[in-house]
């Protein structure tokens, strides 16, 4: 007997924390399965397996699209999901995203014999950006996602979430997301010894969600200058940010490095991850940021950071203080005085970077790749 068929469907590889787990998905889902990745837009920043067959949707890679032709799009990338389905005959169609989702509530009501499995990866409440979209989401998510066989998602909290201001009732796992650990990691003795620099890094894009603007403030209350931070990434708010890093008289602290490729490059030789998020769905960075060694600093958002971190249990913190929680410190969402004080804890306390450098490589062996693809190869399986 073949592979089963099966399908990815979002909206481009870009650089984001989904797309990153759909590539590391697809190099053991190509083992075990036919698959076809399906995207709205011809956007491909992450390597893409040769064994997997890539289809494009839609034609416009633009993101200025006025309503009514981003509803054209919308409407033209289900007919055709649709006919895909039933010409290549797939067997399991997973989606990730809240677009791809919905098309998938529509799809299954032509198509009784695939499996529907939809990927929620942002905390849904925190998602929304206004009153309307609030009550559009509210309507469109149990009326599509209900039809559909499964949900996963990477936090108990977003399906907690989902089920609680959404009315989503179909079965609901987590499977978290994936990572390969890298093999230049930074061995924990050389957090052993005081430094005479103290080097922080951020990775993600730079806008209101994400707020660097909070690590620049706090690297401002620092009393050690010769404490620096690296930013990877970009965004609609990175002139605001250089800006901001001026007034602050900064500018030869900070580094705005961009997007770049080769993060790891970057991880492995600073000394500490700071995760600022106002939100999140699963941080990948934060993570990342663990599987290199580093000692880590985030913010308790919703959602992810107290399950990484802390195993999820619950933490109280005070305004201005941090927590040294068992895989990380915890801080208060935009609390630049309580980020501040971590990062004088972590920087003079080298013992204290070293634990949690080897706590963070520990954390991060439980997110290894070929583990998390065996439950997620479960969960596939599990339901209907």
């Amino acid at each position: 007997m073949g592979k089963p068929n099966l399908s990815i469907l979002t909206v481009t590889m870009g650089s984001g924390g989904a797309q990153k787990v759909i590539s590391l998905l697809l190099k053991k889902l190509v083992l075990d399965y036919n698959v076809s990745l399906v995207l709205y837009h011809n956007q491909v920043h992450f390597e893409i397996p040769e064994e997997v067959e890539v289809i494009i949707l839609g034609n416009n890679t633009s993101e200025q699209r006025n309503v009514f032709q981003k509803f054209t799009d919308f409407v033209v990338c289900c007919r055709r999901y649709r006919k895909l389905l039933k010409a290549r005959d797939i067997q399991f169609s997973i989606s990730f995203l809240a677009s791809p989702n919905i098309i998938s509530g529509i799809v299954s009501l032509f198509n009784k014999k695939c499996k529907m499995i939809i990927s929620e990866r942002g905390f849904p409440t925190d998602n929304v950006t206004s009153k309307l979209s609030f009550y559009i989401s509210k309507i469109a998510y149990p009326l599509f996602y209900n039809r559909c066989d499964s949900l996963f998602s990477n936090s108990v909290h977003i399906n907690s979430d989902l089920k609680e201001n959404f009315g989503v009732n179909i079965p609901m796992d987590v499977v978290y997301n994936p990572i390969e650990l890298p093999s230049n990691y930074r061995n924990p003795e050389t957090f052993s010894k005081a430094k005479e620099s103290f080097k922080l890094i951020n990775v993600g894009s730079v806008d209101t969600r994400k707020n660097q603007d909070m690590i620049l403030r706090a690297m401002a209350n620092l009393p050690h200058k010769n404490i620096s931070f690296t930013l990877l990434g970009d965004g609609h708010l990175m002139e605001n940010l250089q800006e901001r890093a001026k007034t602050l008289e900064l500018t030869d602290r900070v580094a705005f490095e961009g997007i770049v490729k080769n993060i790891g490059k970057y991880l492995s030789i600073h000394d500490c991850f700071v995760l600022s998020s106002f939100t999140e769905g699963f941080p990948n960075a934060l993570l990342e940021g663990m599987s290199y060694g580093l000692p880590c600093i985030s913010t308790n958002c919703k959602s992810g950071p107290l399950e990484m971190l802390n195993e999820n249990e619950p933490v109280t913190i005070a305004k201005g203080k941090f927590v040294e929680a068992k895989y990380g410190l915890l801080i208060n969402n935009d609390d630049d005085i309580a980020l501040s004080a971590a990062v004088q804890y972590l920087y003079e306390n080298p013992k204290i970077q070293m634990h949690y450098s080897k706590m963070s490589l520990k954390r991060a062996e439980e997110y290894e790749l070929g583990s998390i693809y065996s439950q997620f190869k479960t969960f596939i399986h599990s339901y209907k």
